[in-house]
């Protein structure tokens, strides 16, 4: 593929990533073909907020779910590393992730704005105190399949932003002003169907940022993209940002 010189030579990348960038890594998508919710669609319930507090069998199978997950110890790939080659090149102007397995970070990348939270901590809805995950998980390997806050005795749940509830206006808000000052917004591995973080797309091209999009699957932006790539995103990501070092 040949690369376009806006590409090749932005200084100011603003990067959003999404599900797709860690199934390399193991960890399985949401909505793809093959997404945990595509096969399963009452999976939802167990990160819906109002489903979670009445029902302790849906925080049973919740945690279960998390426990999977976090023992799995899925490792950084190379589309993550390339990120964090980006940040190392300071061509990087912000990473944004709707993911919540750390990855980004395990590669290497500081300062990462998780949109949507992370799986490694664990918050208390009651009166807001946070533990460590694994700590969490302990007491659920302990024999405690819905552990309640060792604080005030409320519902524990890990520190993602589940659906029914609002992103952190902070970090949505240094999202929105990275989109709005970069030179090339990239989505990569997101469906862009999950507002508001989708909407950083038409907030960084209607400040002139070139689009582009590196995701299997069809999105609603790919008409306003200026770039789109359907490779896979291990392979690809590397080459669309190695041109600029």
């Amino acid at each position: 593929m040949l690369l376009p010189d806006w590409l090749t030579g932005a200084h100011r990348i603003c990067v959003l990533t999404g599900a797709g960038i860690s199934t390399d890594s193991g960890v399985p998508d949401y909505r793809g073909p093959q997404g945990v919710w595509t096969r399963d669609p009452e999976a939802e319930k167990l990160v819906t907020l109002s489903w979670y507090l009445r029902d302790p069998e849906i925080r049973r199978r919740s945690w279960l779910m998390r426990r999977d997950v976090v023992t799995a110890a899925p490792m950084p790939n190379p589309g993550h590393a390339a990120l964090a080659d980006l940040q190392r090149q300071g061509r990087l102007r912000a990473l944004l992730t709707q993911n919540v397995d750390g990855l980004h970070q395990a590669a290497g990348s500081t300062g990462v704005l998780e949109l949507h939270g992370t799986v490694h901590t664990v918050e208390c809805t009651g009166c807001g105190a946070r533990f460590p995950t694994p700590d969490v998980l302990a007491r659920v390997d302990a024999g405690e399949p819905d552990p309640a806050c060792p604080v005030c005795g409320g519902v524990l749940k890990t520190a993602t932003v589940y659906f029914e509830q609002a992103l952190d206006p902070d970090v949505l808000d240094a999202a929105a002003q990275a989109a709005a000052d970069c030179d090339v917004f990239l989505a990569v591995g997101t469906s862009l169907g999950v507002y508001p973080a989708a909407g950083l797309v038409e907030v960084a091209a209607a400040h002139g940022a070139r689009v582009v999009i590196v995701n299997a699957e069809p999105t609603p932006y790919d008409g306003l993209a200026d770039l789109v790539v359907r490779e896979p995103i291990s392979a690809a990501l590397p080459r669309l940002l190695a041109a600029g070092s």
